[in-house]
């Protein structure tokens, strides 16, 4: 029974294989052909609407990823062109400082080495430059601003950075003098941004208002560098020396450039 239905299958095999050839043999083959397309467009043209479609959508997706990569690209060049105009910005900055400098006379008194503050740690009366080892500082460098006003010295030094401690840091004390006046003390930091005048002989002519400079005695900083004004002195007639307030001319909160002296 199975040996007869598989002949059976092979012959209409046969049979269709023999019609199709007669229809290509004669003049019904077209006439077949055309109703077999007829009837099949349908479903080729939505066949290829959809390879249309699906060659549109992948398209689509290939020129989403060029624009994504146009873009990346244009971003990228846009950093650069930003990183460039802040370069352009800090080296314009630093040359008007440093022109400001020229015109006070500083580059000729001393050798100098620019810098920015990058940290403040004012709790601790200190600063954080970026010059370090690699820029040749070392501890004990004089630091001013470009108005020749005396900020403080570096404490410590790292490769890519160094720390200054203020001259109101409790640690810091110096030589200095009133101007014009040549009344001699020391200048003692009282931490908090404070300093005071200390030492100071009770024969001394010093009165609030009066402008205090470094001393040509002190061993750490350069002579005449402006430390602050006096506003308030106290004198005791048990005490062989006076002292005084001082009101520093330095403003932590709006240095933005420091300038270290590497020789004086």
């Amino acid at each position: 029974m199975k040996t007869f239905r598989s002949f059976k299958i092979i012959i209409i095999a046969v049979f269709i294989i023999i019609f199709l050839i007669f229809l290509n043999l004669t003049p019904l083959g077209g006439s077949f052909k055309n109703l077999f397309y007829l009837a099949s467009s349908p479903i080729q043209k939505w066949l290829w609407g959809a390879g249309g479609s699906t060659s549109e959508f992948f398209g689509a997706i290939s020129e989403i990823e060029n624009l994504k990569k146009e873009n990346e690209e244009l971003k990228r060049q846009n950093q650069e062109l930003l990183a460039k105009n802040v370069s352009l910005e800090e080296l314009k900055k630093e040359n008007e400082t440093l022109r400001e400098v020229l015109n006070l006379g500083l580059k000729s008194e001393f050798k100098l080495k620019f810098a920015e503050v990058i940290g403040k740690e004012v709790a601790e009366d200190s600063l954080i430059i970026n010059q370090g080892s690699k820029d040749n500082m070392a501890q004990g460098f004089p630091v001013i601003t470009s108005q020749q006003v005396l900020v403080g010295r570096i404490s410590e030094v790292y490769q890519n950075f160094s720390k200054v401690m203020l001259i109101s840091s409790k640690k810091s004390s110096f030589d200095a003098q009133v101007f014009e006046k040549k009344a001699e003390g020391v200048i003692r930091g009282k931490g908090n941004l404070n300093l005071f005048f200390d030492l100071v002989p009770k024969n001394s002519e010093i009165s609030p208002g009066d402008t205090v400079v470094s001393s040509a005695l002190s061993r750490n900083f350069p002579e005449g560098l402006l430390v602050g004004k006096i506003t308030e002195v106290k004198k005791s007639d048990l005490e062989p020396f006076q002292k005084a307030e001082i009101n520093h001319f330095f403003d932590i909160n709006s240095v933005e450039n420091l300038f270290i002296i590497t020789e004086f």
